[in-house]
């Protein structure tokens, strides 16, 4: 697939800020899940997990976008 600018309102922007913002809610909601469930409790840097996790949903998603 070719990556192309996005339309928003008038405005391009780039494929990988619409990547980035669905990622975030993706990663909003798995840390929801993980902090009702308790894992958050037993990581050892709850911040550094949240971000580890962030990165792997948006490469997840760069990757099947690009197939």
């Amino acid at each position: 697939m070719k990556f192309v600018e996005v339309n928003l309102l008038g405005v391009y922007v780039a494929p990988i800020s619409v990547m980035m913002v669905a990622a975030w809610f993706v990663t909003a909601v798995l840390r929801w899940v993980a902090g009702r469930s308790g894992l958050l409790a037993y990581v050892w840097h709850p911040a550094l997990f949240v971000f580890t996790v962030y990165i792997i949903v948006l490469s997840s998603i760069v990757l099947v976008t690009a197939r």
